[in-house]
């Protein structure tokens, strides 16, 4: 399947909120190795977030915005008897959490013209709140497995 990196078990928590999972996102969005770039992208749209939901630590709402963002079910294409079909499967923790970095990243690279902190804080909060364009993306994965439940008994 994908590349095999050995970055879950050497991950240290983020300097700042001492989270894992902060560590691990700022590592997907880190681009051409560029980490000091990438996390103050990311503490900066933190702060922002901090302004924006007075009542909760931004590192919550980051955290939330995430779990909010995780597929429970996705579709996988499988062959039988010639034909592929689109047979819902649950996804496991560790694909969830990409999947959702995943679409957070693409959403907040999707924008053009705006500072990557604020795109970033715009779509923390968004997901957060259930809405925005990863929720979006997430609602459509499990529209098709609902669509394809028919399917299921092809799912060992």
């Amino acid at each position: 399947m994908g590349r095999i990196t050995a970055s879950r078990t050497q991950l240290k928590p983020d300097p700042r909120f001492d989270s894992i999972l902060a560590s691990k996102f700022i590592n997907c969005l880190m681009w051409a190795g560029k980490k000091s770039v990438a996390q103050r992208v990311f503490y900066d749209a933190l702060e922002v977030l901090g302004k924006r939901v007075s009542d909760k630590e931004p590192i919550e709402v980051f955290t939330q915005a995430i779990e909010n963002v995780k597929p429970q079910i996705e579709v996988r294409s499988k062959r039988v008897g010639g034909a592929a079909y689109q047979v819902p499967m649950q996804v496991n923790r560790n694909r969830q959490q990409a999947l959702a970095f995943r679409w957070i990243l693409l959403a907040v690279r999707d924008k053009k013209g705006r500072p990557t902190h604020l795109k970033l804080a715009d779509e923390l909060l968004a997901a957060y709140n259930r809405e925005g364009a990863a929720m979006t993306r997430r609602e459509n994965v499990h529209r098709m497995a609902e669509a394809n439940k028919a399917f299921a008994h092809f799912a060992w």
